[in-house]
């Protein structure tokens, strides 16, 4: 019960500190008059006041609709036009650089299908127009059967079709 008292208490003092504070500095120091405060500068008058650290604005690039487009679920075929499932991921390494597509390869409607990592320079993207257009793989789909499945916090391994993939250099 006391220890609400105190409580009670010590909020009445620090409100009351507060506004004493507050009031103290709308008025006017004693002895000087209205008529001889400075002027306030005019708002048309006021220079904008801009922050050291305010961040610059950014750039801006337009890239044309038959330009680039997005690869995430688009299918992907083998060269001689077997499905080979879709682009569900894109892997990057340290620096930013995409290394390599994860692809959701076999099963039937979803089942029974498991994730596998090819070289992005395997994959050939021709014409991708539009959504129904397909991205082609370098890789024969007994090729990619054979490959090991893509697991989220496990080593990568990457199937490449020009064997030019380069490891990824341990930070030491």
């Amino acid at each position: 019960m006391r220890a609400i008292g105190a409580l009670i208490l010590g909020v009445a003092i620090v409100t009351g500190l507060a506004v004493a504070t507050s009031r103290a500095a709308d008025e006017p120091p004693a002895g000087q008059s209205e008529a001889k405060a400075p002027a306030a500068p005019s708002p048309s008058s006021a220079v904008p006041v801009t922050p050291k650290d305010a961040a610059p604005p950014p750039s801006v690039t337009i890239i044309g609709a038959s330009e680039a487009h997005g690869v995430l679920g688009r299918d992907v075929r083998s060269a001689a036009g077997e499905d080979m499932g879709r682009i569900v991921d894109v892997v990057v390494d340290r620096s930013g650089h995409v290394r390599a597509a994860a692809i959701d390869f076999g099963g039937f409607l979803g089942v029974g299908s498991r994730k596998i990592v090819v070289d992005w320079n395997a994959l050939r993207f021709g014409k991708i127009a539009n959504k129904k257009d397909s991205i082609t793989l370098e890789l024969t789909k007994a090729q990619v059967a054979a490959a090991p499945e893509y697991k989220e916090d496990a080593p990568i391994v990457v199937l490449g079709a020009s064997g030019s993939l380069q490891p990824l250099q341990a930070i030491q």
